[in-house]
Parts: structure tokens; C-alpha cells; sequence
């Protein structure tokens, strides 16, 4: 056989692993208003920086009459590629080829890619379509799904992992996305389940739709498993690479600085009137994030799910920060279950890849009442305790207002290892609101000499100045100066290195 006839032969093989399932079948993903795998790892990485990996792969299954249907490439695109130019690794499940489903050979050339991105310190991003197990391999299946778990595992705290859902996931398709840092969704294209309409039907007889049971919104509002949602597949990896320029490539790097083009000495007078002079009237938190973060840039993370606290990236003169703040316009800043998991998961992730943590306070406390209680607010609200006291990023908390009881401790205080503690001349640290401390420390008085005694001690505790006497507080700061305060206390930060005793790991109440 000549060199021609040979270059030939495999000219067509990569036409024909690059068609996938066939024309009908990327035809139907394009009416159902889905991209193809390598559609959408076009758009994800830097153009011509794909380099592809087990291209011509395929089954080894003989079951079922599995040995006639053999495809190159088995319904998973695999390789490494960049985005602004830093290495990055990707699979891309390819729904056109036994719908996406896993076999073993496909389950090796995902672990293949995630082994590299480990030895390679560099982030693994999955892009998944999926209709879950091969049923044809039977166990072998199961066992790839398996050992791809365990790789999220072994991999997490050490390189970043994102997963984009962009089509079905169900059973056990959904477990490797639970176990990575973050899942993006796309509305109206992507569902996740354990079991599907069909098996909760005939087991509890509930009727429910793909779309209430496991759609984009459902996940990012009402479960909170997934974290960022999309329009459509392109604006999906547009969102995941506006994400990965926060983040560092592995967990020995620093975050990138990219160089300021904000400058980082303006003051804002308009933060000076934000907090109201009524303790019970709500603001809007994001305003003070929008003004003192660079260009008003912020990627918030699970912006539908628990809105009472928010998290999300940002950069302050160019240095990326994680930010953690109360929001008293919902629910009054309180703390309860959801808030407290979703803003410890985020804090064990910026400390686990060097993020400095940036957390805005305005808490009056955690939620009462039994269906907390009963839900377990104690060991939940201890979660976020336990992600800010272990953190040994730099930790900079700025008290807006309401600092009340435990949660004070909890929102990243100074006795929990928090290296810079700011106040703005409106906090208020105190045990409790001023009401319900003069109710229990003063019984039975005229309502005249009620009024007078709330009065004493809002005046002598709800205030910063206590706090500052005894050096709970390091400075009192005018709100139009935070953005200034903010890059001093990173900048005096820089540097630190803090660890924490050696042991195998922690127990945090789960």
C-alpha cells in the first residue's frame, strides 16, 4: 500500500469520526436547538487550539449485535485545548453516536484526559449530553462511570472541574457533574435526574414533567445543584470561559492578575447614604459590590438559589477575589439551610484554589422556626462556620450594618481567623437587636420607659465602637473609601501563609 492510499484511508477516517452519528442525526440536534460536541468545543477554546485525543476509538462490544454498529470516536470527544491561551482539558459527550451514552471504551478516554489533567495540573471541563449508561455493556458501563467518580474525587481541591449540562443526564450521568466544583445548565435543553418522569410515576405515582423535575431552572432555583444558567449552547461556553479567567490552573498557582484598567484610589460618596438610618429598611447589597468591584464587573454564582446571601467572582485592581455578602433586601440577610450551603461550598472552593475571600455583612441572625430546626439549621449554618474558620486564603470582612449573635461569628469574623476586619460608622455588633435585649433584660416596664432603655442600648451596642475598643474591628471606615480599603488590606495580604494542623481531613458536619 503507497503513502498516498495510506494518507488517504486516514483522511477518511477523520471524516468519517468527525460526522459522528451521521448527518440525520447532527441534523436533529440542530432542530432540537442543540450544538454538537465538537460544535461546542469550538466555541468553548481558543480557535485552533484543539488538539484531539482517541479520535478513531471505538466499542469492543459484541452483545445485542453491538459488533455491526461501530462508530470511530464511540460518542465522546476527547482532548486539551486553551482558553486565553491557558491549557485546558475537555470531553465532550456527542449525543449523535447511541445517544451519548457511556461504554467502556468511552469511559477510558475520559479517565485517559482526566489523568493527564492531573499529572499536568490544568482544569477538566465536561461537556455533557448524555443518556447515561450503555445498556448493552451491562456492568462495564457502570464500572466506567465508576472510575470516572473516582477521579472527580481524587482530583477535587486540586484542579478546577466544571461540568456544562447541555442535553439529558440522568441516573448515573448526574453524579460525576454533583462531585465537580461547577454545573452550568442550558433553559429548555438540559435536564438532570436520578430517575426520570416515567420511573417516579410507577413507584410514587406523582405525575411531573422533564422540565419541573430536572430542567435549568429547577436546579438553579429550587435544588441549588447547579450553579449558572444559559440561553443557549453558545452563550454557555461563553459563560464558562468568562468563569476560568478567575481561576487558577491547579491548586499550587495563583489565581491570574490581569493588569488594572480601574483606578485604585476612586471614592464613591453615594455608599456614604446606602445603608438606610432605619435598621429595618432593606438596600440592595449589590450596589456596594458593583461600586467598589474593577468596571462593575461581577460573575455571580447561583444568582437564583438562596438570594438571601451572594457569592460570586470579581476582580479588585485586578487581583481575583471571591465575595461572600448578605443581601437585606431578601429575607433581611438572615442565614438558614440553603444560604449557609451555598455560601460554604463557595468559601472550601476559593480557599481550596488561593482566592482571596471578600465577605460584606449585614446579618441579623438565622432563621427561626421549626421547619429550620427541624431541617437542621444548627448542623447546616455550622458548615459555613467551618468553611470560614478552616480557609487559610486571605479573609478581609467589611460590616455594613447588622452583625447580630452567632451569625457575627459565623460571616467571617475576627476571632474565626479573619485577617482584616473593617466596619462602616452604621454596623451594629451586638448579641441581639436592641428590642428583643431590652424585652429580656428589663421585664415588665411602661412602654415610655421601654422606649427609652431600646434607646440606651442602641446607642452603647448597636454600634462598631465597642467592637473597636477592644480590637474585634480594626478600623472604622467611610463607606466611600471601601474600594480604596479593599486593595490595601489585599495588598498587606498578598503574601500570607497560614496552614492548618496536619491531619487527614477534617469532618465537617454534612
Amino acid at each position: 500500500m503507497s503513502l498516498e492510499s495510506k494518507i488517504k484511508v486516514l483522511e477518511e477516517k477523520h471524516q468519517k469520526a468527525e460526522l459522528g452519528g451521521g448527518l440525520a442525526r447532527i441534523d436533529k440536534q440542530h432542530k432540537a436547538g442543540r450544538k454538537t460536541a465538537r460544535e461546542r468545543i469550538n466555541d468553548l477554546l481558543d480557535p485552533g487550539t484543539f488538539v484531539e485525543i482517541d479520535k478513531f476509538v471505538t466499542h469492543t462490544s459484541t452483545e445485542f449485535g453491538m459488533q455491526e454498529k461501530k462508530i470511530l470516536g464511540d460518542g465522546v470527544v476527547t482532548g486539551y485545548g486553551k482558553i486565553d491561551g491557558r491549557l485546558m482539558y475537555v470531553f465532550a459527550q456527542d449525543f449523535t453516536v447511541f445517544g451519548g451514552s457511556l461504554s467502556r471504551a468511552n469511559a477510558n478516554k475520559i479517565t485517559k484526559i482526566m489523568d493527564l489533567a492531573m499529572k499536568m495540573g490544568a482544569p477538566v471541563i465536561g461537556l455533557n449530553d448524555s443518556g447515561g449508561a450503555r445498556i448493552q455493556e451491562g456492568v462495564q458501563s457502570l464500572a466506567g462511570y465508576a472510575d470516572i467518580f473516582y477521579r472527580n474525587v481524587r482530583s477535587s481541591g486540586v484542579i478546577p472541574q466544571i461540568s456544562a449540562v447541555l442535553g439529558p443526564c440522568a441516573g448515573g450521568a448526574v453524579y460525576s457533574p454533583a462531585i465537580t466544583d461547577f454545573i452550568l445548565m442550558v433553559k429548555e435543553s438540559s435536564y438532570m435526574f436520578v430517575t426520570g418522569p416515567d420511573v417516579i410515576k410507577t413507584v410514587t405515582h406523582e405525575e411531573v414533567t422533564k422540565e419541573e423535575l430536572g430542567g435549568a431552572m429547577t436546579h438553579n432555583k429550587k435544588s441549588g445543584v447547579a450553579h449558572f444558567t444559559a440561553e443557549n449552547d453558545e452563550q454557555a461556553m461563553m459563560m464558562i470561559r468568562e468563569l476560568m479567567g478567575f481561576l487558577p490552573l491547579n491548586n499550587m498557582e495563583d489565581p491570574p492578575r490581569k493588569p488594572g484598567t480601574d483606578d485604585p484610589n476612586r471614592t464613591h460618596p453615594k455608599l456614604d447614604n446606602i445603608v438606610p438610618s432605619d435598621p429595618n429598611k432593606p438596600y440592595d447589597m449589590k450596589e456596594i459590590i458593583l461600586t467598589v468591584v474593577d468596571n462593575g464587573h461581577f460573575l455571580e454564582v447561583q444568582p437564583h438559589y438562596a438570594q438571601n446571601i451572594i457569592v460570586g467572582f470579581a476582580r479588585i485592581d485586578g487581583r481575583s477575589v471571591g465575595i461572600v455578602a448578605n443581601q437585606p433586601k431578601v429575607l433581611a440577610g438572615v442565614l438558614d439551610i440553603a444560604s449557609s450551603i451555598k455560601a460554604a461550598r463557595f468559601v472550601r472552593f476559593c480557599d481550596a484554589f488561593n482566592i482571596p475571600l471578600i465577605t460584606f455583612e449585614d446579618v441579623p441572625g438565622f432563621l427561626p422556626g421549626t421547619t429550620q430546626e427541624f431541617g437542621g439549621i444548627i448542623k447546616h449554618g455550622a458548615k459555613l462556620l467551618y468553611a470560614f474558620a478552616e480557609a487559610t486564603v486571605p479573609k478581609i470582612t467589611v460590616i455594613t450594618r447588622k452583625a447580630y449573635g452567632g451569625a457575627y461569628d459565623v460571616m467571617s469574623s475576627k476571632h474565626i481567623g479573619t485577617d482584616v476586619n473593617y466596619a462602616y460608622p452604621t454596623a451594629e455588633i451586638a448579641v441581639m437587636g436592641p428590642e428583643g435585649a431590652v424585652n429580656i433584660i428589663f421585664k415588665n416596664l411602661d412602654p415610655e420607659a421601654r422606649k427609652a432603655k431600646v434607646q440606651e442600648y442602641r446607642d452603647n451596642f448597636a454600634s462598631p465602637f465597642k467592637a473597636a475598643e477592644v480590637g474585634y474591628i480594626d478600623e472604622i471606615i467611610y463607606p466611600r473609601n471601601t474600594r480604596k480599603k479593599l486593595i490595601e488590606a489585599l495588598e498587606m495580604t498578598a503574601n500570607k501563609s497560614e496552614s492548618n494542623p496536619p491531619k487527614k481531613h477534617g469532618n465537617i458536619p454534612l
